[in-house]
């Protein structure tokens, strides 16, 4: 028994002849007919009794009728449910972003997601970058936009640009030039995403190159948040790190210089997503409108090198 021989029969049985019925399902007269026989066949019994204008329904097709209808309606439901899910008409798309996310103009991407598809439910998760790859690679997101450098195992990872890491001082002299690893690991630093800590992607870097010189990163102070660290930083307390695109964002502390280091330091953002595993329709649109929207705003910061890179899957 098909849904397809079980829609001629209610079409049939509506419309009281197999060539109204093959009118109605844009079908030929024989295929109908020879649907309804096959039923009938399977079932063992007679659904119609076949007269010279009109067929004539019997007790059974009359019982089959209900349990008929809610089939095919359920297989309809279903079809029309996928269907709304592929055409973003509903759905939830949850999506990790990197911890700074407003300082990448990502309240825009939530903003123009939401009104192009107004009755998909959006999750933008802001967390530090290396739990953001934890997560995908465990499967609890989709895929997500965060700070390379992180653990790949399991992941897809797509770079899409570079921005420039600073060195952020209310203190240090304007003339003094660029910063050496050695200054830093021997300042007074505040450094923040102190739950990440050295798992931090730009920390991870910081330490690295400290220690390919034998040295260690030591900060005075730990915060959660850059903000919090800036306020530090313009009282005087201590030095910390930044992307470039905080430090021209509007709202900088005015007090705070910032220094390229003698050795470029770079973040570079990256789309990610779960090795092998095909993106939801939502998810995958919003991943391609980040990656649209952060490469259009390239030219707007001197800071940021695009990085090329292949779509996603």
């Amino acid at each position: 028994m098909t849904i397809t021989q079980l829609t001629a029969f209610l079409a049939s049985l509506e419309h009281g002849s197999f060539t109204a019925a093959a009118a109605h399902l844009d079908m030929t007269q024989a295929s109908v007919s020879e649907l309804v026989a096959r039923l009938e066949r399977e079932l063992g019994v007679t659904l119609f009794t076949r007269g010279s204008r009109r067929l004539l329904p019997t007790t059974a097709a009359l019982e089959l009728r209900p349990h008929a209808t809610q089939t095919v309606s359920a297989v309809q439901n279903g079809i029309d449910t996928i269907r709304a899910l592929t055409s973003l008409e509903r759905g939830t798309c949850t999506f990790g972003v990197l911890r700074n996310a407003a300082y990448y103009a990502l309240a825009d991407l939530a903003e123009t997601f939401h009104h192009r598809h107004p009755n998909v439910r959006l999750r933008l998760i802001g967390i530090n970058s290396a739990h953001v790859a934890r997560s995908i690679a465990k499967g609890e997101l989709e895929a997500g936009l965060l700070v390379l450098p992180v653990d790949e195992d399991g992941l897809e990872v797509r770079p899409l640009f570079r921005d420039e890491v600073l060195y952020a001082s209310a203190t240090r002299d304007p003339d003094d030039g660029p910063v050496t690893i050695e200054e830093v690991a021997a300042a007074k630093l505040v450094l923040y995403d102190a739950f990440a800590g050295w798992d931090d992607p730009t920390r991870r870097q910081l330490l690295e190159r400290a220690r390919l010189q034998a040295l260690s990163i030591d900060p005075a102070v730990e915060v959660e948040h850059v903000e919090t660290a800036l306020d530090l930083v313009a009282a005087g307390t201590a030095d910390t790190i930044v992307s470039r695109s905080i430090a021209e964002a509007d709202g900088f502390p005015s007090g705070v210089r910032t220094f390229a280091f003698s050795e470029p330091m770079h973040d570079t953002i990256a789309l990610v997503q779960r090795e092998g595993v095909l993106l939801s329709p939502a998810t995958q649109r919003l991943a391609e409108l980040a990656e649209k929207m952060l490469r259009e705003r390239l030219p707007e910061h001197r800071g940021r090198t695009p990085l090329d890179a292949d779509p996603l899957d």
